[in-house]
């Protein structure tokens, strides 16, 4: 029998603090932002055009998962990449050993095109579906309006590391989601108010094991 330990009753946390940057990694943010816009008028990368829109709506919502990253140095991903939200915009923010998995040969042309420009050598773009991917055990996964926990929650338990964690934004169906994930699997939920979208819960999963533990 599977069940749940949750931080209270559908209760979300304030999100902690998001990191402070350095002139650096504000500027490869800066530079990052231009080569979008530029790709994005060819490939169709985010619905928005205006700059300042990316900045609100992708860039910051990206970066306010930074502090949900366990401290250490261990490897992260972000599934189903797309332009870069958020594992590229988390590898500038943390310098971390990140993978980004984009199955979207064009959208991974953008990524490995937008890692080497930034010269963000600790990132590694794989160009496959993620069941194909050859991953390190994970300190921590992300993804972000790629699929339903249930279909997440297998991928973070394969490649997730003891002690890792998954960190998936939810817009308004979170709970539903989560309820239905909840007949096949063991986990610690926490949940976190997302800053740029009040409709929006951020979920922080642990201690994940499914049918097969």
């Amino acid at each position: 029998m599977f069940h749940v330990k949750r931080d209270g009753d559908a209760a979300r946390q304030p999100l902690p603090p998001p990191p402070d940057l350095t002139p650096d990694k504000a500027a490869r943010l800066d530079t990052f932002l231009d080569l979008l816009l530029r790709w994005n008028a060819r490939i169709n990368l985010v619905a928005e055009r205006d700059a300042e829109a990316i900045r609100i709506r992708h860039i910051a919502d990206s970066l306010q998962l930074a502090p949900l990253i366990p401290r250490g140095t261990g490897p992260i991903a972000d599934l189903g990449s797309g332009a870069g939200f958020p594992g590229l915009v988390l590898a500038i923010a943390t310098g971390r050993e990140t993978h980004l998995i984009e199955s979207d040969r064009r959208k991974a042309a953008f990524l490995t095109e937008a890692a080497a420009r930034l010269g963000l050598s600790h990132v590694r773009v794989h160009p496959t579906r993620i069941e194909n991917a050859a991953l390190p055990p994970l300190a921590a996964i992300t993804a972000r309006a790629l699929a339903p926990l249930i279909v997440l929650l297998p991928h973070a338990a394969k490649f997730l590391a003891p002690g890792g964690v998954a960190i998936f934004p939810k817009g308004r169906t979170a709970e539903a989601e989560l309820t239905d994930a909840l007949p096949h699997w063991h986990l610690q939920v926490e949940r976190f108010a997302s800053r740029t979208d009040p409709s929006s819960t951020i979920f922080r999963l642990s201690e994940l094991r499914g049918p097969d533990a």
